[in-house]
């Protein structure tokens, strides 16, 4: 077990990733494999995100904003609708991020684990 994983509240949560870079959407798994997260995906697409949202469970979620040429916003707002909190992470900072998902945290890419770790505890404690 890493130091990360035993000081994480995140461990043993299913953490939807959604991200369409290979590279990016591995190394995301790696992080929340780190925290001792079940990564659920990485979803490449946004049908692939709303699929794997109807077949297994999601107690959060990391979104990248631009999914191959597609804005995440259907995948926010189904996990909106089902009450899983989540984050975006993207290079677009807050800019990138519309209604009624402003408030929504943002982490800035390339962010670091302890950047992650603290953005998904934010929305996973205060959910």
């Amino acid at each position: 077990m890493t130091a990360a994983e035993t000081q994480s509240r995140l461990a043993g949560l299913h953490v939807l990733a959604v991200e369409d870079e290979s590279l990016v959407a591995m190394w995301l798994e790696d992080l929340l494999a780190d925290l001792g997260c079940l990564v659920v995906g990485p979803a490449n697409t946004i049908n692939a995100a709303l699929t794997l949202l109807d077949q297994q469970p999601v107690d959060a979620a990391v979104l990248d904003i631009n999914i191959a040429g597609e804005k995440v916003f259907p995948v926010a707002d189904r996990l909106t609708a089902l009450n899983v909190p989540f984050v975006f992470a993207t290079g677009y900072g807050v800019s990138g991020v519309q209604e009624p998902h402003a408030h929504r945290p943002v982490i800035q890419k390339p962010y670091t684990t302890r950047t992650l770790q603290r953005a998904l505890e934010s929305v996973v404690v205060d959910s």
